[in-house]
């Protein structure tokens, strides 16, 4: 999990523990939007770390086959 995931993780609950201690009704609203909000950047974070880490595990596993290949063409052409 990313620090960018859990802040917004960790200002979600914020924003809930101000709902819950909220006396006002547009308050309480205002601080359950801002959790709401907040946890929906958290979850397109986690979404984008998950994007990326596949993308890295693509491109090393690419890399890996392009260098397997690499070496194989060059064990052919010396014999």
């Amino acid at each position: 999990m990313s620090a960018q995931h859990e802040f917004y993780l960790a200002r979600a609950a914020e924003a809930r523990a101000d709902a819950d201690a909220a006396t006002l009704d547009n308050v309480r609203d205002r601080c359950l939007r801002s959790e709401a909000a907040w946890s929906q950047m958290a979850a397109r974070a986690e979404r984008g770390e998950k994007m990326r880490e596949k993308l890295i595990a693509e491109k090393a596993a690419a890399a890996t086959e392009a260098t397997a290949l690499l070496h194989s063409e060059a064990f052919a052409s010396s014999q």
